[in-house]
């Protein structure tokens, strides 16, 4: 089963015009060990969407240093604004090169089209992911057993590898 998109024009309709959604399920693309779990809520502000969100999962993910699987658990607990252009669905010609404002680096959705909830929500877990993935803090790289062989998988390092055995003489 896949969370369900949310119509924006629906939302104007709600009482408050906020959608509450309790999350447990997988989401696609993201290979979790747990399903997210969590409260979303989407409300329509007239020109814009506000999306909160607190939910969580557990993630496998293979350690920088010594290459082990550990699991993590990510949480999310985060708000975003979601601007409605009408023209935000119609294809855009911009020249090859063209200099870009602050004001254009927000997300826009048509007034009259959907909020993809498991699309932003896989987005907000990928951007949640440790730029360094380490098992723990005592994680120690592998050792090599022989200290005399030293396998360099870029052949341009070999002048450096010849040099610090020279300075270790």
């Amino acid at each position: 089963m896949t969370i369900q998109s949310i119509y924006i024009p629906h939302l104007l309709n709600l009482g408050d015009r906020t959608q509450s959604l309790m999350i447990d399920e997988n989401v696609s693309e993201l290979e979790s060990l747990t399903p997210v779990r969590g409260k979303m809520t989407v409300r329509h502000g007239g020109t814009f969407l506000e999306i909160t969100v607190k939910a969580e999962t557990i993630i496998t993910f293979s350690c920088d240093r010594c290459t082990k699987q550990y699991n993590q658990r990510l949480a999310l607990d985060q708000s975003e604004i979601i601007w409605l252009d009408k023209e935000a669905d119609l294809p855009q010609k911009f020249p090859k090169e063209r200099e870009v404002s602050c004001e254009d680096l927000s997300e826009t959705l048509s007034p009259e089209g959907h909020f993809e909830v498991e699309k932003w929500l896989y987005e907000q877990f990928s951007l949640a992911f440790p730029l360094r993935r380490l098992c723990g803090n005592d994680c120690q790289a592998p050792l090599i057993d022989s200290p005399q062989i030293e396998v360099s998988a870029d052949g341009r390092w070999s002048a450096l590898e010849i040099l610090k055995r020279q300075l270790s003489q």
